[in-house]
């Protein structure tokens, strides 16, 4: 209980503080023009995401906080541009939840969602799930096995990360249930294999979004030179496994998986996720689960391709480019959705009515990840209103003279940004035109003489930043599919995984100071990587092995 009060103390004492300094750096009454648009543009505009994150974080609730986050916002707009009560009303539900709802884009997420959550209705009920279960009960024998059987088919699904979440959870979460795994740690390994897997892999989604920011150079080119100095999704892939083998873990994953080891899989049980559907035959195979999962994977892959113009004349690396993620998934799974319905009254393993039931249970299993979505974009859409991305430019622009320092400072206004605005897109789709812009000069003779190493590793220190802020932040769209794809609590997932995203981001940290120093990819990634290992050591010593371990107090259940 004192604790509880101590971090309600704590927390309220940083808020004030906060709007202390609010007050200090401009009026709340002060509204500027920024980009032809009336915006606060200061310190204020960060205030919401502060408080729906630090709220979720000390009340382990995470609907009231996003929307307490969205009141805030609202208020803060409301007295800003002096528009009252009609104002702040308009802001929370038509330009808030409405609009975010009505955006084609999110429309089509929550259509994948949907249909994703359909589709594994579907395998539970036709035995597919279970069979897999059995299958890998006898193949994969260890919890190490579990773990990096969950790492392995992460890094496989490298198309996307919302497909990447909720593919890997829905099909190893038998597994490591099975293996005594916690849902935390599960959702830890997809989260930690969607993101970052993505950012370094030349063929996705993220790599389109990030050449697409790029102007006067290749795109393509000049993400594929990211990659070695991308530290922190290297270093993460690199503690991942380490991790896994060595059931070494410390922080609050450390109590999930003692208790995990000793029978409780969620250490707080969150209701909201039903279990899952049993099997409505005995006749299901492994191949109910696998063929539906290529079908499903085969067939995203496409519909991106297809929304990219490679049926139009244009190549792979092209069609990807300029592929619309949202659409080509929404499009894809709705295709594979058919193929599955019907390739499982073939094997007469459903009925039809079992099919088209399993279509209302895959929504209601999605309905806590599409509410957090909906709070999530209404809060980045008010930050976006209030002119957070202008202002944390502006901070950017003044810094530009520190050269030396500038790929350090990148990652950590990069890391900044994005942990408050649950947004890597966006946060590097504000950064890079800044770096682009203040190495135009340069830019402009990359033709003949190639891109400036400055230039990459401060691209790349943007990237590495995005990918570390949107991995610590609950209200990230990445986090938020990944708690679902392990159907873990969300607050859960997000404080059992932040000491480790914050241990590679400490380590990231000190590599893009040294980068800035010696500008040598070999140095930089071979001191990092060497420093990885020695603090993952160092952990190892300390904490052990969590099997040797017998929990310390009962797990903690709610009613």
């Amino acid at each position: 209980m004192k604790k509880n009060l101590a971090k309600n103390l704590i927390f309220i004492g940083a808020v004030v503080v906060y709007i202390v300094f609010c007050f200090v750096q401009a009026p709340l009454t002060k509204a500027v023009v920024m980009d032809g648009e009336t915006a606060v543009g200061s310190m204020w505009s960060l205030l919401p995401p502060i408080i729906a994150i630090g709220l979720a974080l000390v009340t382990k609730e995470v609907y009231s906080s996003l929307f307490i986050g969205i009141l805030s916002g609202s208020l803060i707009a409301a007295i800003a541009f002096g528009t009252g009560f009609e104002g702040f009303m308009s802001a929370i539900v038509q330009e808030g939840l409405i609009a975010n709802i009505a955006d084609s884009y999110n429309a089509g997420i929550i259509i994948f969602l949907v249909v994703l959550g359909a589709i594994v209705v579907l395998m539970n009920k036709a035995g597919g799930s279970r069979a897999y279960g059995e299958w890998a009960s006898k193949h994969i024998k260890t919890r190490v096995g579990a773990s990096l059987s969950t790492f392995l088919l992460g890094v496989l699904i490298f198309v996307d990360d919302y497909f990447n979440c909720l593919t890997v959870g829905s099909v190893m979460r038998p597994v490591t249930d099975k293996h005594q795994i916690s849902r935390s740690k599960l959702a830890y390994l997809i989260d930690a294999t969607a993101a970052p897997i993505c950012i370094i892999a030349p063929i996705s989604s993220w790599a389109a979004a990030v050449s697409g920011t790029v102007q006067g150079v290749n795109g393509i080119q000049l993400f594929m030179s990211t990659i070695p100095y991308n530290l922190y999704a290297l270093l993460t892939l690199i503690m991942v496994v380490f991790i896994a083998v060595t059931n070494m873990d410390y922080g609050p994953m450390r109590t999930h998986e003692i208790n995990a080891i000793n029978g409780d899989l969620f250490t707080t049980r969150n209701s909201v996720y039903a279990e899952d559907d049993k099997p409505a035959t005995s006749k299901g195979k492994v191949i109910d689960l696998i063929l539906p999962v290529i079908v499903l994977i085969c067939c995203c892959i496409v519909g991106m391709l297809y929304t990219g113009g490679l049926f139009g004349g244009k190549n792979i690396i092209d069609a990807f480019a300029d592929c619309d993620a949202s659409y080509g998934l929404a499009l894809g799974s709705l295709g594979a959705l058919v193929i599955i319905i019907i390739y499982y009254l073939c094997r007469r393993v459903l009925k039809f009515n079992e099919c088209m039931e399993s279509l209302v249970g895959g929504f209601k299993q999605m309905v806590p990840a599409i509410l957090i979505l909906v709070f999530a974009w209404t809060l980045k859409s008010m930050t976006n209103k209030l002119g957070a991305a202008e202002f944390v430019k502006g901070l950017v622009e003044n810094a530009t003279a520190l050269q030396i320092l500038l790929p350090l400072i990148l990652f950590a206004v990069a890391l900044g940004l994005s942990f408050a605005t649950g947004t890597s897109w966006g946060t590097f789709g504000i950064l890079i035109p800044i770096v682009t812009g203040v190495f135009s000069a340069q830019l402009a003779d990359a033709a003949n003489s190639g891109i400036p190493e400055i230039v990459v590793i401060c691209i790349s220190a943007c990237l590495a930043g995005a990918v570390c802020g949107d991995h610590c932040s609950p209200i990230s769209d990445t986090t938020i599919m990944a708690s679902t794809g392990a159907q873990c609590d969300h607050v859960n997932h997000v404080a059992t995984q932040l000491p480790y995203a914050m241990t590679v981001a400490g380590v990231s940290a000190l590599g893009y100071l040294l980068a800035g120093l010696v500008q040598n990819v070999f140095i930089v990634l071979g001191a990092s990587i060497a420093l990885m290992f020695i603090i993952l050591f160092v952990l190892k010593l300390k904490f052990g092995s969590d099997s040797k371990v017998t929990p310390k107090s009962k797990p903690e259940k709610k009613k």
